[in-house]
């Protein structure tokens, strides 16, 4: 087997941001397009696409962005894997709170996605969402940082 074609580029640039995502409860809501809007302003060209949530109630995810029935599916499978109405000992905030840290814990609160020339390298089918825990809305945080090479100016 050979070894597959390699491309090298120095990391000359780190962009950052940060984006603020409202939510409107539990769901998932897709921030695909705000991503591809920074990598053109900041006129990337070939790197990574660094992102980070700064909660520990919601996460990141990449998931099919076709079929809204999908997203739908994964509110019910988290629900499943952390009830609301299970005997969590932490309600402080809520009793959706404890499972929202569980949900988080499980889907994790950082993606990186390859960029190359200025475009994300998803698959046909992928975005990119934050995934809200909590019931009610929230207005959630995300890091954004590019690290590679950009268009001159």
């Amino acid at each position: 087997m050979n070894p597959p074609a390699t491309h090298r580029t120095p990391i000359e640039t780190i962009v950052t941001t940060t984006l603020t995502v409202d939510t409107s409860g539990e769901g998932f809501f897709e921030i695909t397009l705000a991503a591809a809007q920074f990598l053109n302003h900041v006129k990337s060209r070939d790197g990574v696409l660094l992102l980070f949530i700064r909660h520990t109630s919601a996460s990141l995810v990449i998931q099919e962005n076709a079929d809204p029935d999908v997203r739908t599916d994964l509110v019910t499978a988290l629900s499943r894997l952390a009830p609301a109405d299970a005997p969590w000992v932490h309600d402080v905030e809520g009793r959706d709170d404890m499972p929202a840290h569980v949900k988080a814990m499980l889907n994790g609160v950082s993606l990186h996605v390859p960029v190359i020339g200025g475009k994300m390298m998803l698959g046909t089918w992928q975005g990119i969402y934050v995934a809200e825990h909590r019931a009610q809305p929230h207005r959630r945080e995300v890091v954004l940082q590019f690290l590679g090479s950009c268009a001159e100016e």
